[in-house]
């Protein structure tokens, strides 16, 4: 078990010695169909350390990546730079193994370490912007603060030009390929924008403070290391994902509008096809995600570059459907922003449903475009004609709204 898993050299000091996690499928409530890795970094030098760990279940696999480089015993310092349990759940009986003479995380991280696993202390604080000597190396802390955890910081490595990101830039990918541009372009794209979309779009205020930051301090970055997924170490993939971070920050309004909802009887799916051939004929670029069958984390990737959130629900027990229920609980929390917001569902004898869809995406801070749009029963051609032109009028709204953020 000890000599199976290698580690991967990535800079002339700096080995890859994470885990791959090839099972999970569940990230606290974001679907993870292509698992995910955890990324722990052994660099080698006078003092040799370790930054970050893995999930406590992977702790074997990461000591048998650093034991193919050298006896974990040596290793005096570790650097802890996000104390969530995917990173850190292995550093208790890393600690207890190697017995490191230092270790080292955020002010805020060794607080969030103590409250996690009760260790007693042994962890130092160190201050933004601090350097730590490891010899001949140089290690450069930068706090982070909300991307995404109080306790976050980066950790630079001067002489490799390499940046050890830790949850920033990521993505749940596990895969062979410990680089960027080994993996298709397609697959890097989608499943970065998934994990901005549903760990970091809450958070995007705090993406612009780290990227404004980074870019002050000036680092040259020839190596970008994140915690979950490939390592960037082209200036092509680098200014790819440093570019796509400060779009999606922005939060800027697209013509494309999702529509999401749920149906009991087809009255609710009628309307919501009806309300898509009015977006569509006013040339918006429309998803149609019937709930029950797309997973709140898909519809959440698609909102990331979206400029209109539809929501349609029946009535059911005085209130909405479930699946839209749990849709529309978890976008609330991911807090789109800039957005255009419209409800609409059928009903039987009361129309509670579509009403709180509404009130619910008005609280978020959508732009509502009228009130909700209600049918009882099955709609008739009169109701299908009324939610053809809500789709227009929502169309025409996010296009007017697109048009005033294009600088003149």
């Amino acid at each position: 078990m000890t000599d199976t898993f290698k580690a991967v050299q990535i800079t002339d000091h700096v080995h890859w010695v994470g885990a791959i996690d090839w099972d999970v499928r569940d990230f606290h409530g974001y679907l993870t169909q292509r698992g995910s890795t955890y990324n722990a970094y052994l660099i080698m030098g006078e003092r040799p350390t370790l930054v970050d760990t893995v999930k406590a279940e992977f702790f074997d696999e990461m000591l048998s990546r650093i034991r193919s480089v050298v006896d974990p015993k040596t290793i005096e310092v570790l650097i802890s730079n996000h104390a969530e349990m995917d990173h850190s759940g292995a550093l208790p009986r890393t600690i207890e193994q190697i017995q490191p003479k230092e270790v080292y995380a955020s002010k805020a991280g060794v607080q969030a370490l103590e409250d996690h696993f009760h260790m007693g202390g042994g962890i130092q604080a160190v201050a933004d912007g601090q350097t730590l000597s490891l010899g001949e190396l140089n290690l450069t802390f930068v706090e982070t603060r909300m991307c995404h955890w109080p306790d976050s910081m980066v950790s630079y490595l001067a002489e490799d030009h390499i940046l050890f990101s830790q949850d920033g830039f990521g993505m749940h990918l596990a895969s062979a390929e410990r680089f960027a541009d080994e993996i298709d372009p397609s697959v890097l794209g989608h499943e970065a924008a998934k994990y901005y979309a549903n760990i970091l779009l809450p958070l995007s205020k705090f993406i612009v403070k780290t990227l404004d930051k980074l870019q002050m301090l000036d680092l040259p970055i020839q190596m970008l290391a994140p915690d979950h997924g490939p390592i960037y170490r082209t200036e092509k993939d680098i200014g790819w994902i440093l570019g796509k971070y400060a779009d999606w920050a922005a939060q800027k309004p697209t013509c494309k509008a999702v529509v999401v909802y749920d149906t009991m009887w087809q009255s609710t799916d009628k309307m919501a096809r009806a309300i898509h051939e009015g977006l569509a004929a006013e040339g918006v670029d429309v998803r149609m995600m019937p709930a029950r069958g797309c997973h709140r984390s898909d519809i959440a990737t698609e909102l990331l570059d979206a400029g209109a959130l539809v929501m349609g629900t029946p009535t059911i027990n005085n209130t909405m459907f479930p699946s839209v229920a749990d849709a529309l609980t978890y976008i609330r929390g991911l807090a789109p922003k800039n957005m255009i917001g419209a409800a609409f569902g059928s009903y039987g004898w009361s129309a509670e449903g579509a009403k709180e869809v509404h009130e619910t995406l008005a609280g978020m801070g959508l732009e509502m475009v009228g009130e909700e749009l209600k049918v009882k029963y099955v709609p008739d051609e009169a109701a299908l004609a009324r939610c053809r032109q809500l789709g227009v009028d929502i169309a025409q709204r996010l296009k007017a709204k697109v048009q005033a953020e294009v600088p003149a």
